[in-house]
């Protein structure tokens, strides 16, 4: 298994992030474009140390973008959608 910092990038804080985590008990998390559902369910588990019910991938794909007359892309991330168990609770930010 990859180490848990190779897999999870760091945690997205969105309105529609906050909203699901309030409502549902789900957090969105930005992870390696490369790990699966088995890897980040367990580094999240660990690092965390909260217990997961599941979870949801999106990748999110590079756009085209121009700046002036040169032409870019943006990077593509993978975004997960965790549902935790009943009764777990997971706050980033103490005290906000």
């Amino acid at each position: 298994m990859k180490n848990v910092y190779d897999v999870i990038r760091r945690p997205l804080f969105t309105e529609k992030g906050s909203n699901l985590k309030e409502s549902e008990n789900k957090i969105l998390i930005e992870v390696a474009m490369d790990s699966n559902k088995i890897e980040i369910k367990k580094a999240v588990e660990e690092l965390f140390k909260v217990k997961v019910d599941k979870i949801a991938t999106i990748k999110a794909h590079g756009k085209m973008k121009r700046y002036g007359k040169f032409t870019g892309k943006t990077s593509e991330r993978k975004k997960a959608l965790i549902t935790l168990k009943e009764g777990e609770k997971l706050d980033f930010i103490e005290g906000a």
